[in-house]
């Protein structure tokens, strides 16, 4: 990464709140994550985690604060504006789109691409090989572990700046939980890319983020260095979520 841009900051939250309705969910949320960054965000069930994503990637308004990428305040822009600006997104069950193609799939991703399609398609499988092979499948008939590869690779086709990943291990396999994490590491070593993860499963938080953040209540409580969620004092905090 050029030291023009490693450890600028790329994506920062600043007194974020955000609900359903009249039901305040996130309460005066502040971080800030640089560029090439892989930070974890880890929280016991109804903690406000995927209220923060859908906050950030603007699928669920802002009620007071403000939400900063790239150096350009972003708070009031749609989710299309802010999937254009360069925030990847990939929501907790993947939503990948199940009776197209997984080329299709991978088409789709592409819009948002300043390349051309083909050579952008021909770059992500040569990073996700598993799919060369079901490229005229529906992406339904994928198992779960396919399914969220997918959902990675079509996100990734869109060339974003950072990823928001929500609970990307639900459901999958190990061997293929062990691929992602090779996966992402390479991608955002090779390209620069930030990642920011919500995940319950303790081992591929700590394994693929440089610094977790712990959010409780709606609020970053602290942050935490990786190397020590697996301690027994931090399994015994966490007990049950992973």
């Amino acid at each position: 990464m050029s030291s023009d841009i490693a450890g600028t900051v790329l994506f920062e939250a600043t007194q974020l709140c955000s609900g359903y309705g009249r039901i305040p969910i996130l309460n005066q949320v502040n971080f800030s994550v640089k560029a090439g960054e892989r930070v974890g965000i880890l929280g016991h069930n109804g903690m406000g985690k995927t209220t923060l994503l859908r906050t950030l990637t603007g699928h669920l308004p802002t009620t007071s604060g403000t939400v900063r990428f790239n150096g350009v305040d972003i708070t009031h822009y749609s989710a299309t504006a802010r999937a254009k600006a360069g925030i990847g997104y990939v929501p907790q069950g993947r939503e990948i789109f199940p009776t197209l193609s997984v080329m299709e799939n991978l088409r789709v991703g592409c819009l948002l691409s300043k390349r051309g399609e083909a050579e952008t398609i021909a770059e992500i499988l040569e990073l996700f090989p598993r799919l060369k092979a079901y490229l005229d499948r529906p992406g339904g008939a994928l198992s779960g572990g396919e399914q969220q590869l997918l959902a990675l690779a079509r996100c990734l086709c869109g060339g974003p700046k950072i990823v928001l990943l929500d609970e990307p291990t639900e459901g999958i396999q190990p061997s293929i939980i062990d691929e992602i994490i090779d996966t992402l590491k390479s991608v955002a070593e090779q390209r620069s890319l930030t990642i920011l993860l919500v995940e319950q499963n303790l081992n591929f938080i700590a394994s693929l983020s440089q610094r977790i953040l712990i959010l409780q209540k709606g609020t970053v409580t602290r942050e935490i260095p990786p190397e020590i969620v697996t301690d027994p004092a931090m399994l015994d905090e966490f007990a049950g979520i992973a």
